[in-house]
């Protein structure tokens, strides 16, 4: 210390500190007002030595598993499935565990920023600063030059921005995710919708059936929701029906889903809709009795010669589908992102009346709603999304706000929503992590990681019973961060007006509270409680709340065999002799190529690791003169890459197929100039329902002359002896 203390001084202080001694170690008369708490008893996050669980929802992807979180000394440690939760009874998917790895990451973004467009430099700001940017831009524009773009996660952020748009008058919310776009959800609604005339998301039980048909639904992997299916698949292996059940799965590149199938029929793409109609109509020839409307003009020798599958093998699957007591058929992922997608989803919906299945156990149903809401509510399509991007190109939309989305990687260049962003005067993100979106921005105000944040997630699919999952903060926030919820409602009070009466609360919780009270009077909930308080503190305690009750519903059926089913091929985009099946990654998806867990993860079916691969068969392969890790040009109508070969026995010889999750340009240092994106081939070609037709391109390939050796888990001997001298 530099300042001189006097003798007074001295002793001043030392009385101070004797009289404080005093009370803290019980001498003195005010010792009796001191609590004394053993060190067993400190607050649950200082334990030593012992862990403290807490119960949350997953934001690795939107179907809403429930998770318990371990944690010790405020440090979260692992994660599990909550045993409890309807959706996934105690399981997780990799990414699921990998969620750790976000929060850890040592490239989050830490504090509120600006920055120039494009620049990797930037200034911090203040909270205090970040709030009023929000607020000016909330009040100094027009209601309609005020748009909002949001992931398929944080149902309860989507609720307060509708909430706010539908009483300032701004422009409803746009939801997208590349799952989705992949899943072809829109596609599967409208058929819904088109069959049974209800919009919702079909639920097909897996578990209670005894024979599956599947077409290009990945179930296992990445579709709607894939760890409740992983369950039900099991329960189809376990015998729930006191047999073994059966399953064949249809699609041109072997997946994991159908790696686990009985059999597997490598299909030509674009012709599921005309094979599911002949199945249909073959099991129906073998019942007897009048063909309906649906069926009857089928030429089934026609889609056996089209499709490439033997009419004996068409014939050996209707016999099966005719005489199982418990079929079903399942239509997604490639199949449906197809120019005629929406007549393949129809059409393999519809085999399902023949098996006189829906609403009945092994059958087809329409998912429950969650319980706070009224209507099924989907993200967008591409169409949607397109019309969408021209709209910020044209200069209507002038401040934007973008959330859980990174739509300069998920969408496909060929939209150019880089360049529409050029006609918005303002950006900002609310990105957790330096995404390509969020370096495009003009402000990056940083939300929570999900392990350290409120809210609540909807379950679209894949529970029997109407359920919400709750989340709730596992850790304290590591860094600057604030809860896009908090933000928008402080800048809502500073806006003042219409924007102040549409979000009146004092933070995210009591918004939280709002949204959840109407389920204390619900009869046939897991819990209840006398007061908000108790009901609030098992919310939290139990990860959510959810029915007892069975409430999925039973599809309306009375007219689906009298319509008139479309059996055209798909049209393919482009001149290239081969079909092009872009797949999302199981290990990373669109959002896990940050986490060094799932990079290092192998790929299910080709074990590779921390890049991007073109998949091409061996005859193929031999035809072209490449072998493995031979980098080839790949050409659409919409673009090029260049990528290594991987030669896979598991999909036919007309067809390639690359993996999604790689080929960021930002992202943090585990995923940045990491492989390509695949959705840089992918054109503007849509189906009726509006989906994006990503497995309706055809492409070239032409050698390059040079190598890249993919890090892979298997020997470099592979599966063809390569060191051994030969052929196997």
């Amino acid at each position: 210390m530099s300042d001189k203390i006097s003798r007074r001084d001295f002793l001043k202080l030392a009385g101070v500190g004797a009289a404080t001694t005093a009370i803290l170690t019980g001498c003195g008369p005010a010792s009796r007002y001191v609590k004394r708490e053993p060190y067993m008893q400190m607050p649950e996050y200082t334990y030593n030595g012992l862990s403290t669980y807490y119960a949350t929802t997953c934001r690795e992807c939107a179907a809403g598993c429930g998770l318990v979180v371990r944690t010790s000394q405020g440090r979260a440690l692992k994660t599990e499935g909550n045993a409890n939760h309807p959706l996934n009874l105690g399981k997780t998917c990799a990414r699921g565990q990998a969620t750790l790895h976000g929060l850890y990451n040592p490239d989050r973004v830490t504090d509120p920023i600006q920055r120039k467009r494009g620049s990797a430099s930037f200034e911090n700001v203040d909270w205090d600063a970040a709030t009023q940017t929000v607020a000016d831009a909330l009040k100094n524009n027009k209601p309609g030059e005020i748009a909002f773009l949001m992931g398929t996660a944080s149902d309860h952020l989507f609720d307060l921005v509708t909430d706010l748009s539908s009483q300032a008058g701004i422009n409803a919310p746009v939801r997208f995710g590349a799952l989705s776009m992949f899943e072809s959800r829109a596609t599967l609604a409208q058929a819904a919708e088109n069959l049974f005339g209800e919009s919702g998301l079909p639920f097909f039980d897996v578990g209670g059936a005894q024979f599956v048909l599947s077409f290009g639904a990945n179930f296992l992997e990445t579709w709607l929701s894939p760890v409740s299916y992983t369950r039900g698949f099991a329960g189809l292996r376990e015998a729930q029906t006191k047999m073994r059940g059966k399953f064949v799965q249809f699609e041109s590149r072997m997946s994991s889903t159908a790696g686990k199938a009985d059999e597997w029929v490598p299909l030509r793409p674009g012709t599921e809709a005309m094979v599911a109609l002949a199945i249909g109509r073959l099991a129906l020839e073998l019942r007897g009795g009048p063909l309906p409307r649906a069926f009857a003009d089928v030429d089934v020798k026609d889609a056996a010669a089209k499709s490439g599958i033997k009419l004996e093998t068409l014939e050996h699957l209707a016999e099966m589908f005719a005489n199982s007591k418990g079929a079903l058929a399942i239509p997604g992922g490639a199949a449906l992102g197809q120019s005629n997608g929406l007549a393949v989803a129809e059409a393999v919906l519809t085999l399902n009346a023949i098996a006189d299945n829906f609403g009945k156990p092994g059958g087809v149903y329409l998912s429950a709603l969650a319980p706070n809401q009224e209507k099924y509510q989907r993200s967008a399509s591409l169409q949607e999304m397109q019309a969408f991007t021209k709209k910020l190109a044209g200069g209507a939309i002038k401040v934007l706000f973008v959330h859980g989305v990174n739509p300069l990687f998920e969408l496909p260049a060929s939209l150019n929503f880089k360049e529409a962003l050029a006609g918005v005067d303002q950006v900002i993100s609310f990105a957790t992590f330096p995404d390509e979106t969020a370096l495009e921005s003009d402000f990056v105000f940083p939300d929570h990681h999900g392990l350290e944040s409120w809210g609540y997630q909807r379950v679209a699919t894949g529970s029997n019973s109407s359920a919400l999952s709750g989340a709730q903060p596992v850790v304290s926030p590591f860094y600057n961060t604030r809860s896009t919820v908090d933000v928008l409602i402080a800048a809502a009070q500073l806006a003042g007006g219409k924007f102040a009466k549409a979000l009146p609360f004092k933070d995210e919780v009591e918004f939280l509270q709002s949204k959840i009270t109407p389920l204390m009077s619900e009869a046939d909930g897991f819990f209840s409680a006398p007061d908000l308080p108790t009901f609030m503190a098992s919310f939290q305690q139990y990860g959510g709340w959810w029915k007892t009750t069975d409430t999925r519903t039973a599809p309306n059926t009375a007219d689906v065999l009298n319509r008139n089913m479309d059996a055209a091929e798909s049209e393919f985009a482009g001149e290239g002799e081969f079909f092009f099946v872009p797949f999302v990654s199981p290990t990373l998806a669109e959002a896990g190529a940050n986490k060094p867990w799932l990079q290092e993860l192998p790929d299910p079916t080709t074990t590779v690791m921390w890049n991007t691969w073109i998949e091409i068969n061996p005859v193929t392969a031999e035809e072209l003169g490449l072998v493995d890790d031979d980098v080839v040009k790949i050409i659409s109508e919409a673009g090029e890459l260049e990528l290594p070969v991987y030669r896979y026995p598991a999909i036919r010889p007309d067809t390639v197929a690359i993996p999604f999750g790689q080929g960021h340009t930002a992202y943090g240092r585990y995923a940045e100039n990491r492989g390509a994106n695949p959705t840089d081939l992918i054109g503007q070609n849509f189906n009726k329902a509006g989906d994006l037709a990503f497995a309706g391109m055809k492409v070239k390939i032409e050698k390059t002359g040079k190598k890249q050796p993919l890090s892979r888990l298997e020997s470099i001997m592979g599966v063809y002896g390569v060191g051994l001298g030969e052929e196997h």
